[in-house]
């Protein structure tokens, strides 16, 4: 099912609780059931980690504490994940100076962390028929969306990086990674923030917390409803358009929202338009007719490799994935601003779009 959105009309949202990459919103509303016993104002706290903005909202405790435990836990995942780290776990893989492993001078030992992430990745490198691929990082290293003299990498540079690119070539047995060529590396930035998030909530979980919202730079995931019983509202940004417009604003429970779009992270040089999401087997960004996909999903991490694996795969391949999957929905945007749903979508998730 889709609908066409051509024109939209500016929405202004009050209390926003985090924005990040210009993907999704959480709306607050701190309306309460006059039959339920009174609470007090939400608390929240924002840390600049992984390389974004991190928020976390408790609605049903007062306690600090727990936020700032919650960050400490984000800050003990960032040193075993960034690319970018030196004393990071990956960054000492990629570098190959970690603990050498017995069966060649590519297998090293890794840390359970590192190694359950790695699983889930390559799990996701099958599901998407080589379109999410972690050892990427020959390619995504030679780009930078961030810097504001960006660069586009040469192509004879970026041709010499292609054959290290395969994450069959990457080998995990146990707690042991061997790379099948040299040079390989990995980048675990299109699914570190969707494990690590899950990881968040479980901890929220375990401190007695039932009603959060987790927001890990535009990776949205609710723990439980409102105190007052209502489902959390999550609006999905309108791309390309300041940040206080959406498409859509749907009713969250319990789940995880997380979006990919060609407008998070790009490079305009002349006449070329170069994003973030990058095709393992040319190179450079992928050329379809997406702007976006969101998908809503119970786990942030199945969320993550799922955003970027239905964008890779385009509009017809992306949907049949999804709709082959439990409990598992998504909008696709197409360049034309029309927004397509996965089978069943309406069914199981209020949505309201904005015209």
């Amino acid at each position: 099912m889709s609908k066409s959105k051509k024109k939209y009309l500016p929405v202004v949202l009050l209390g926003i609780a985090c924005i990040a990459l210009l993907t999704t919103y959480i709306i607050i509303s701190n309306n309460k059931k006059e039959d339920k016993e009174p609470i007090g104002e939400p608390i929240q706290k924002s840390s600049f980690l992984l390389n974004t903005i991190i928020t976390i909202t408790l609605y049903d405790s007062q306690d600090e504490g727990i936020i700032d435990g919650a960050m400490e836990l984000i800050g003990e995942y960032e040193k075993v994940y960034s690319r970018t780290m030196e004393t990071s776990e990956v960054y000492k893989l990629n570098h190959g100076t970690l603990e050498k492993a017995k069966g060649g001078n590519d297998s090293y030992k890794i840390s359970d962390t590192l190694a359950d992430i790695l699983e889930k990745s390559l799990y996701y490198g099958n599901l998407s028929e080589g379109r999410f691929d972690i050892t990427i990082e020959p390619i995504t290293a030679q780009w930078d969306f961030i810097s504001e003299n960006a660069v586009i990498p040469e192509k004879n540079d970026l041709e010499t990086a292609l054959p290290l690119v395969d994450y069959k070539n990457l080998i995990l047995r146990d707690n042991t990674v061997t790379f099948l060529k040299e040079g390989m590396g990995i980048d675990l930035g299109a699914i570190a923030k969707g494990y690590i998030a899950d990881r968040v909530k479980e901890y929220l979980l375990e401190q007695g917390v039932k009603s959060a919202m987790i927001n890990l730079g535009g990776n949205v995931l609710a723990v439980g409803k409102k105190p007052g019983g209502e489902a959390f509202k999550v609006g999905i940004q309108k791309p390309f358009a300041g940040r206080n417009e959406i498409v859509a604003a749907m009713d969250i429970d319990g789940k995880s929202v997380v979006s990919s779009g060609i407008y998070e992270r790009y490079i305009k040089k002349e006449d070329n338009f170069y994003h973030h999401i990058i095709d393992p087997s040319t190179g450079y960004p992928y050329k379809n007719d997406l702007i976006a996909v969101t998908i809503i999903s119970n786990k942030s991490v199945d969320g993550d490799g799922l955003s970027t694996s239905c964008f890779a795969l385009g509009l017809e391949k992306g949907m049949e994935l999804i709709e082959s999957l439990e409990d598992t929905y998504a909008i696709f945007i197409t360049d034309d601003y029309e927004l397509h749903y996965t089978k069943g979508f309406f069914d199981n998730i209020k949505v309201t779009e904005v015209k």
